[in-house]
């Protein structure tokens, strides 16, 4: 959506709570559905044969439309779906700023519908195909008179006639100002966005209505003609919008590339007459030309949001005062890289052949980045330990919410644990001991102290040091207390069961085995 989000990621532990959004999405859809059964009563039910029978009261379809509505900027339904925090300052707040225009959120347009066939544009669709409605629009458009008033009344009703008013020879920036004063005077703050919402309303139903007519109406070339009108005229606001969508509107753009991708398929099945045919040929080519057109103000997109957060100010302040928290940047590109795998499950039948390749570079390229930044921001830590886990806490966020198990997590905890409570097994042994794979040179020398006070002491050194470190998620939180439990405590437990004489260094039980892992139950909190 476009309404900005102080947190633009949700916690990696989402699949609990997916039960609970999809009641609440399938609450939703009936109420609007309910909401758009009563404004459809108002509308006339018309002949689909005869013509001469009067047409709605202007404005009719448009109202309905205009129900479904485009939620804080971009639009919630998209028939083609599959299925932060506070900057600092210089270039942090730069990038802040930019990426928070990106219109990316945990509810995009291609995350908030469920069915094609329920959908309430398709609903919406079907009742002009039965009023006759469109049939009539195809008519009139040939044999009216004037083929740009009957466009111009088309585009009226699905609430987007202003794509008429971007003309040539008038800058990108100019053109949709003059469209920003005209139709959107209350001064909307997500204002661009909730003009690509509406064109996207619109160009989806034309999509439909053209294949619906398609099939009932024996004069081909005349809907392909009508056709290619509908879509060169919306085509043109791409052309506008793509200079001004490069400042930072990614989801826009993606919102829009995968309009523009898909409806090449639905041309595709299209068949005909020769002439309809190359008709619908000629539409593909234009679609094809705003879809490179697109993926190129992606990559570049892309490629400054790139640019921005290697500069970015934050990593220097926050990470040397121990920020081991997932990294706002780190939140960032995983919403990019989610909002970018979306388009790319609705483009999977686009006739456009380099569409899920080109995606799916982009997205491994963009994963392939991510990961050695993260490795590269990692070595501003001046403590080992807190850098493992920096590591562990954003390499698990990106696993959970976009890649699977990873074993890179797996590496960065065994890291951890090695770095951090490493000495305390050590000190349990008078020579170098192998402990979690890896080989420890830093076994303490033998004496008079007994190889539990070592241990107690070192134990009780790394807890202090790290008891308000902070481990988001509450599956890795507890995977890796249990892990410690298991192989600190556990290696504790099992030296005193092996030498009973050093029981007597464990005090009142505050130094036993199970006052440890109580102990370790309280760390990660934050």
């Amino acid at each position: 959506s476009g309404v900005p989000d102080s947190r633009p990621c949700t916690s990696p532990s989402f699949l609990p709570c997916q039960y609970h959004r999809a009641r609440s999405r399938a609450f939703i859809h009936i109420v609007l559905v309910s909401s758009m059964a009563e404004r459809l009563a108002a509308v006339p039910e018309l002949s689909t044969t005869s013509f001469t029978v009067p047409s709605p009261p202007r404005g009719s379809y448009r109202d309905l439309i205009r129900s479904v509505g485009v939620s804080g900027g971009l639009v919630r339904p998209s028939p083609y779906s599959q299925s932060g925090h506070s900057g600092s300052s210089g270039n942090s707040t730069a990038s802040s700023s930019y990426l928070s225009n990106s219109g990316i959120s945990s509810r995009s347009a291609s995350d908030a519908t469920t069915d094609f066939g329920a959908n309430e544009l398709t609903v919406i669709t079907h009742r002009m195909f039965s009023d006759g409605y469109i049939e009539r629009m195809v008519q009139a458009f040939e044999s009216g008179g004037d083929p740009s008033r009957e466009l111009e009344k088309w585009l009226f009703e699905l609430d987007v006639e202003w794509v008429l008013q971007v003309r040539e020879g008038h800058g990108p920036r100019r053109q949709l100002q003059f469209l920003f004063q005209v139709q959107l005077p209350y001064k909307s703050a997500s204002w661009l966005q909730e003009l690509v919402g509406r064109w996207i309303l619109a160009f989806i139903i034309i999509l439909v209505s053209i294949e619906k007519v398609a099939f009932t109406v024996q004069d081909m070339p005349t809907v392909a003609r009508f056709g290619k009108a509908s879509i060169s005229a919306m085509l043109v606001f791409v052309d506008a919008v793509i200079p001004v969508l490069k400042e930072g509107k990614l989801q826009a753009m993606l919102d829009m590339y995968a309009c523009v991708s898909r409806a090449s398929y639905y041309f595709t099945t299209l068949v005909g007459s020769p002439e309809a045919h190359s008709i619908f040929n000629e539409i593909d080519g234009l679609l094809e030309i705003r879809g490179n057109m697109l993926s190129e103000a992606i990559s570049s997109t892309m490629e400054e949001v790139r640019t921005l957060m290697e500069d970015d100010d934050s990593w220097a302040i926050e990470l040397p005062r121990g920020g081991g928290d997932v990294h706002r940047n780190t939140r960032c590109m995983v919403d990019y890289v989610v909002s970018m795998k979306k388009a790319r499950a609705s483009t999977l039948n686009s006739a456009l052949s380099h569409d899920p390749v080109y995606l799916d570079g982009l997205i491994d390229d963009t994963m392939d980045y991510l990961k050695d930044l993260l490795l590269r921001k990692s070595e501003l830590f001046l403590d080992p330990s807190l850098r493992y886990l920096f590591l562990l806490n954003n390499s698990y966020f990106v696993a959970q919410v976009v890649s699977g198990p990873s074993a890179e997590c797996e590496k960065y905890m065994d890291s951890h644990l090695d770095v951090s409570w490493g000495n305390a097994v050590s000190s349990l042994y008078c020579k170098p001991k192998s402990i979690f794979g890896t080989t420890l040179l830093c076994c303490w020398k033998w004496d008079n102290t007994s190889s539990v006070a070592k241990f107690q002491s070192a134990f009780h050194k790394t807890y202090q040091a790290q008891r308000f470190w902070k481990v988001p998620d509450p599956q890795l939180r507890c995977a890796l207390r249990k892990i410690i439990t298991k192989r600190i405590v556990s290696a504790y437990r099992n030296y005193l069961e092996e030498h009973p004489e050093q029981q007597k260094y464990v005090i009142d039980g505050n130094s036993s085995p199970e006052c440890f892992e109580k102990l370790l139950t309280e760390l990660f909190e934050g």
